[in-house]
């Protein structure tokens, strides 16, 4: 596979599955943008690769706030001339029982993992819809189709939430030639599960 000469926006990208598939678009020849609410650890990518002689830039956005997504895209479209890839990574889960669950804490995980999943998508889709092709990866969960090990039930309907986002928008871009995924994976130990399941 060749990236050569695209433009890859990853959010999430401070560790985990973000870093590494911000790694794999880079190796592959895209010029990665590394988004994350924790600059620092964005910025720890985007060097990482640029070590590498890959190239990449960082920004910091908090993808739950519309206002910051869209801001960010703009600048990516200012910088770069165009977006041909987002991966929306970005999540946040933690173990918990359905018993223990509070409404402010179910509300940030969806605000986040479903919401912030949701504009991200939209406003790249926008934009792509414009260029007339683009690719959109939305990062569900094995918990969002049912998985029994999960961390958390609000955390399974938010990735449950994704992959019907996901397929809603693949039949609707499609005909702007805007290809859209989701992708399941399983217990992967990220920074994030290693800190909730504490």
């Amino acid at each position: 596979m060749t990236l050569e000469n695209k433009i890859a926006l990853v959010t999430g990208a401070a560790n985990g599955i973000g870093a590494a598939s911000s790694f794999a678009f880079a190796k592959a020849g895209a010029s990665v943008v590394c988004v994350d609410i924790d600059m620092e650890g964005a910025q720890r990518t985007a060097e990482q690769l640029r070590k590498l002689g890959l190239s990449s830039m960082s920004l910091q956005a908090d993808c739950s706030q519309v206002s910051d997504i869209e801001d960010k895209l703009d600048m990516i479209i200012d910088t770069q001339g165009r977006l041909d890839i987002i991966l929306n990574n970005a999540g946040i889960t933690r173990q918990a029982d359905i018993m223990d669950i509070t409404e402010n804490e179910r509300d940030r995980i969806h605000q986040l993992n479903a919401k912030g999943v949701f504009f991200c998508l939209q406003g790249a889709a926008r934009r792509m819809i414009s260029q007339g092709v683009g690719k959109i990866i939305n990062m569900a969960s094995v918990g969002g189709r049912g998985f029994i090990g999960t961390t958390n039930v609000a955390y399974a309907a938010s990735k449950g939430a994704v992959i019907a986002m996901t397929k809603t928008a693949a039949q609707q871009l499609g005909r702007y030639n805007i290809n859209v995924n989701a992708i399941c994976p399983g217990i992967t130990f990220t920074p994030m599960v290693k800190k909730s399941t504490k």
